[in-house]
């Protein structure tokens, strides 16, 4: 009887992380969505923004797949339409030819900029 309990329990707490991360991405979908971005979409350009200053701006596709919750097609899809959109620019790497990098272009850094108080704001109302 107490497995049984404390099953529920975890699948209870479960649960509600679920719903904390679902309402909290809709939300940043949302206030995100007049600028032209989504969720997912600002991950990525948050990421490129806080890449260590050793590694300047840039981040191989693969590290980035293993930071964000996408599978590796839709995070290419993804880089596609942020580099259609002239936010980011992919380049093969220097040291291993087989590998594609990402950088954040200008235009990238001051959208993320502008954008980043609002998914802050979104981030404290939602796990405050």
């Amino acid at each position: 009887m107490a497995v049984n309990a404390a099953g529920a329990r975890l699948e209870e707490q479960w649960r509600d992380i679920l719903s904390v991360h679902a309402r909290t991405m809709c939300e940043i979908d949302r206030v995100l969505h007049p600028h032209g971005l989504g969720a997912s979409d600002f991950e990525v350009l948050d990421i490129l923004a806080s890449a260590p200053p050793e590694e300047g701006d840039r981040c191989r596709v693969q590290n980035l797949a293993g930071r964000v919750h996408l599978s590796q097609s839709a995070l290419s899809r993804l880089i596609g339409r942020l580099e259609k959109e002239g936010l980011v620019e992919r380049a093969v790497c220097a040291e291993d030819r087989r590998g594609v990098s990402v950088s954040l272009t200008r235009k990238g850094r001051d959208l993320h900029a502008e954008v980043l108080p609002l998914q802050r704001d979104v981030l404290a109302r939602m796990l405050g």
